[in-house]
């Protein structure tokens, strides 16, 4: 579609001479008003559900009575839906400080009076094209922000639900601080008395992050379901990172993990810590911490994994997190472990919402992480 151009000056003849310059040149889309107020009323500055307002570029004498020029640049350029819109200032007035307000009020270019066809077509020419680049570029970036959306859709629906069965419980608190996040959590039934949890957190933030969690998220209901055996798990996703590098990458991905098979019937907890924050277990009114395990997954393609095994006779309650929840209660508590223990310790819950609002009231309120957030909290019954 041809280029609107809107014309203001409160001179008649000014407008016509701009008008003929215009149409001359090919500018046929033309609308010619005589104050910053018709300005206001045509791109309808003051109406509560605005419409669409053709307009891609303003040409403005800057000396109009009631509302000067630079203010009503400030006043068009102050609303969100023409924040980009182009303005070329149309002035008789050569005070250099007059000019330079004029500029930091927004405007794009000026031209001087008497007009100079030659100059005024070159800076129209030179904003339009402008303008042209900033909406394919504004255009481009709805597109990717579209496609993030879906993306991140695509993401929360592979995260496993909360479970509640009558042996177990188990269920979580998300907050990633981008749209797409590096933190990923899965739980999976592997026989009827048996559970694989993981939690894992994977280097950096992002589109390319996120892409990476996905290939080992892929990977991770046949991989628990058939190997189930914690230190062969664990093996088995190193060895799909390490599938990842190739001679020419600029970056190696590597994450983080924690990953455990609860088995209800024989009441143990076999788990490998793969260089994760250390998880908490209360078991039997015991603090046991998972520390046991192996380097981060992804550096090497042969890793030493130890296996931690802990049992229990009573119950069990097992607290997993990602270091951007730790380094978030941080900035309030010295020890972020000692409070989640003291938290996991105080009360029998087993909503990680409660337990994080007993350390942080109002937290779903305050300003999101630095970094991705995750809380996963696993109960046994008494009655298992």
């Amino acid at each position: 579609m041809p280029m609107k151009i809107v014309v203001v000056d409160d001179n008649k003849t000014n407008l016509i001479i701009v008008e003929k310059i215009l149409r001359k040149a090919g500018y046929n889309r033309l609308l010619m008003l005589s104050s910053a107020a018709e300005l206001y009323q045509y791109l309808q500055l003051d109406t509560p559900n605005p419409g669409d307002v053709p307009v891609d570029l303003i040409l403005m004498d800057m000396m109009m009575p009631e509302i000067d020029g630079i203010e009503a640049c400030r006043t068009v350029l102050a609303n969100e839906r023409f924040s980009d819109l182009p303005i070329i200032f149309v002035t008789a007035m050569g005070d250099s400080n007059k000019m330079a307000e004029a500029m930091d009020a927004g405007a794009l270019d000026y031209v001087m009076k008497p007009i100079n066809k030659i100059e005024l077509l070159a800076r129209i020419r030179s904003v339009l094209r402008l303008k042209q680049e900033k909406d394919l570029r504004k255009e481009r970036d709805r597109r990717i922000q579209y496609e993030l959306d879906l993306a991140r859709q695509v993401q929360r629906s592979m995260l496993s639900g909360p479970l509640q069965e009558k042996d177990i419980s188990i269920s979580s608190v998300y907050r990633p601080t981008f749209e797409l996040a590096g933190d990923f959590y899965a739980w999976y039934q592997i026989s009827p008395n048996q559970y694989g949890v993981i939690l894992l957190d994977m280097m950096g933030h992002g589109i390319s992050s996120s892409l990476v969690g996905m290939y080992i998220y892929s990977a991770l209901k046949d991989t628990i379901t058939g190997i189930a055996d914690p230190e062969k798990v664990v093996k088995e996703l190193n060895r799909r990172m390490i599938q990842l590098h190739t001679p020419d990458s600029l970056m190696n991905y590597y994450f983080t993990a924690i990953y455990f098979v609860l088995d209800t019937k024989k009441q143990t907890i076999e788990y490998v810590n793969a260089g994760h924050p250390v998880g908490i277990a209360i078991v039997d009114q015991e603090v046991k911490l998972l520390t046991e395990g192996s380097c981060a997954l992804g550096f090497f393609e042969e890793i030493d994994v130890t296996k931690g095994v802990i049992p229990y006779s009573e119950s069990a309650r097992i607290l997993l997190f990602t270091d951007g929840l730790s380094e978030w209660l941080e900035e309030k508590y010295e020890d972020s472990t000692d409070k989640l223990i003291g938290a996991l310790e105080a009360g029998d819950m087993q909503d990680p919402a409660a337990l994080l609002h007993q350390l942080q009231p109002g937290w779903e309120r305050i300003n999101p992480p630095k970094d991705d957030m995750c809380l996963v909290l696993i109960s046994t019954n008494a009655s298992s």
